[in-house]
């Protein structure tokens, strides 16, 4: 999703239908962003002079998942079917990570980046389309995405660009996650 604001579809339920994706997406993406992390824990967690970035991947995975319990709160309060996809993506997540960190803490830095670069602009359309309907959870939105800016930061300073094929890395791992949003939204 570009940083543009979906506009209003016409007829009776379309707005309830409109949140429902955005709230299934969003549950759908947190659930893939503690996946990452988990796997990029599995890797690095335990090797020897990875002290610093399992605490940085620990801390990350902590606030991925606080967004996770808002966001099945939501679904439940709401009731918003998850995705159907969920299973895949917790797979897919958990080998992006483990994959991104098998190539070093650089790779995985490049991971974080790029999937973050795409959240934050998908959060950003979500945030202006809610705004003047859902103002409560458009303030929400508007804190998990700063969140996600300050991993993609701190991902850049712990080195992402200096990661091997960096620019085929962000863009396949960008393009994928451009693909599981217009996914999850639906299914």
């Amino acid at each position: 999703m570009s940083g543009k604001p979906v506009p209003p579809r016409p007829g009776r339920g379309a707005g309830a239908q409109r949140l429902a994706e955005i709230l299934r997406v969003d549950q759908a993406g947190e659930l893939a962003a503690v996946a990452i992390y988990r796997g990029q824990r599995a890797v690095l967690g335990e090797g020897a002079g990875h002290a610093r970035i399992a605490g940085q991947l620990a801390q990350m995975e902590a606030h991925e998942a606080e967004h996770l319990a808002r966001f099945d709160a939501l679904l439940t309060e709401r009731r918003v079917r998850p995705t159907v996809m969920a299973p895949l993506w917790r797979l897919a997540g958990f080998a992006l990570g483990a994959g991104t960190a098998l190539l070093g803490e650089k790779a995985a830095h490049a991971c974080t980046e790029a999937v973050e670069n795409v959240i934050e602009q998908h959060y950003a359309g979500q945030i202006a389309e809610l705004d003047a309907r859902e103002p409560a959870l458009a303030a929400e939105l508007a804190r998990f995405r700063d969140e996600e800016l300050a991993h993609r930061d701190q991902a850049v300073s712990e080195g992402a660009h200096q990661a091997p094929g960096y620019a085929l890395l962000s863009a396949v791992i960008g393009a994928g996650c451009r693909t599981a949003i217009k996914i999850s939204e639906k299914l």
